[in-house]
């Protein structure tokens, strides 16, 4: 027999106590009759009226909206954002705190995934507990620091520009940005009509005046000409094969790191946050302490941000081996750092391409994964080549403590962790571990 379909609950609405946050931008509640729900626009101690947006009865939790807060923490604010609450752009999560606040409840999310995943205390992984901001981005309660080089919007059909809603396909029309740099809010995309496009990512350059405009197109839809208020490039994503090409200016913006250019191809990765990239060299070179001669590895190296810190500092007598799996990456990796002759970079996956290189050993390591992080396979091999000291750069810290574990069982233990509020306003956060070999002496 074919079980019952069970019932949705999505529009019940619940008096709840609000407990502590959760990974993902959301705290935890429970309904009357013992559900978990998952709640967004609450904030810890709060009691409110939660209103469920996915879930059944019987399913393992619900997720919810808090439409109306009953009695609110001292730390709530309205949401400077007039895009942001229930059912609206879900861009950003934390709106209605505080900025110190914000700081606060991230820290209790890397707290609880490095307890529960990697069973470590903030004082056994080296870390004060602290979320440190970029400079000039500590603002007063209702400022919200523009921080975003980044940004990708979605289109109505009617062709106005607009911002994802919460965990939907829906589109949320919007004038401006609160948190898009000034630089991407001076281009004017909002008030452009963007009919026949899918999306249109807008890029602004740190360091450099280059900006761009990638467009996807629906279908069949003619390219706009697109005239903005700022010269940009353009590229084009083939909606049959995902490649990017370019319309007109360059197939790249350069970007600018610990004193150098870095190109970075049609809309490839480079840090969000203008100040991200210096922060992270900073952190990662001041964990991993790089001398003269090292061999050192940076692992999903993108453009060669880490490479080319690291170059600068092992020296002539050093070496530094890059391995990332895009293409297009890889040609920028290897373009930025042509002036370093013993610099290499490979393009591939690193569990695969690690083994071929014949590497047995390395003084410094530096991983930089995909938020899904590296994986207990990848982990093992790193750990095999008994680095002096490890410095692995996570925007997950689930996959990160994740990680964390099984470098324990390498035989690495975390020497330092430093937490960076680099996504003002989300749930995300940067970190940087630095492990070294358990044997060595605390």
């Amino acid at each position: 027999m074919q079980a019952e379909p069970r019932k949705s609950l999505v529009g019940e609405e619940y008096e709840v106590e609000v407990g502590p946050v959760a990974h993902g931008g959301h705290c935890v509640a429970r309904t009357p009759e013992g559900q978990v729900l998952f709640v967004r626009h609450a904030l810890p101690g709060e009691r409110v009226v939660a209103r469920v947006t996915e879930g059944e009865e019987g399913a393992r939790f619900l997720r919810a909206d808090a439409v109306q807060v009953l009695e609110a923490a001292k730390d709530r604010i309205d949401p400077p954002c007039p895009y942001a609450g229930p059912g609206r752009c879900g861009g950003c999560d934390w709106q209605h705190a505080k900025p110190g606040a914000q700081r606060r409840l991230k820290g209790e999310v890397v707290a609880e995934q490095l307890k529960r995943l990697a069973g470590l205390t903030p004082e056994e992984a080296g870390w004060d507990g602290t979320v440190v901001p970029a400079e000039g981005d500590k603002v007063p309660a209702g400022e919200v620091p523009a921080w975003r080089t980044r940004v990708q919007y979605a289109v109505t059909p009617d062709g106005r520009a607009g911002l994802r809603r919460h965990r939907s396909h829906e589109v949320e029309p919007i004038d401006h940005c609160l948190i898009a740099a000034d630089s991407i809010s001076e281009l004017g995309i909002e008030k452009r009509d963007w009919t026949g496009m899918d999306s249109v990512e807008a890029i602004a350059a740190t360091g450099s005046q280059d900006r761009q405009v990638v467009l996807t197109p629906k279908p069949g839809a003619r390219l706009p000409l697109v005239e903005l208020d700022r010269p940009v490039s353009v590229l084009r994503v083939n909606e049959r094969t995902g490649g990017v090409h370019r319309v007109h200016g360059r197939p790249y913006v350069r970007e600018r790191a610990d004193g150098r250019t870095y190109r970075v191809g049609a809309g490839g990765f480079w840090q969000v946050h203008p100040k991200a990239a210096d922060t992270l060299v900073t952190a990662v070179m001041q964990g991993l302490l790089p001398r003269k001669g090292d061999m050192a590895l940076d692992l999903y190296c993108g453009v060669g941000l880490f490479a080319g810190a690291l170059a600068d500092r092992v020296g002539e007598s050093g070496a530094v081996l890059g391995i990332e799996s895009g293409k297009q990456a890889v040609e920028d990796a290897r373009h930025n750092l042509a002036d370093f002759p013993r610099v290499r970079i490979e393009q591939g996956k690193v569990e695969s391409v690690l083994p071929r290189t014949g590497i047995t050993e390395a003084d410094l390591i530096v991983l930089d994964p995909p938020r899904a992080g590296a994986g207990r396979k990848t982990v093992s091999l790193i750990s095999s080549l008994t680095a002096r000291r490890i410095a692995y750069v996570a925007c997950d810290p689930a996959a990160l403590a994740r990680d964390l574990g099984y470098f324990r069982d390498g035989g690495y233990r975390v020497r330092t962790l430093r937490v960076f509020d680099l996504f003002p306003m989300t749930h995300h956060v940067e970190c940087v571990a630095v492990l070294e070999p358990a044997s060595k002496s605390a």
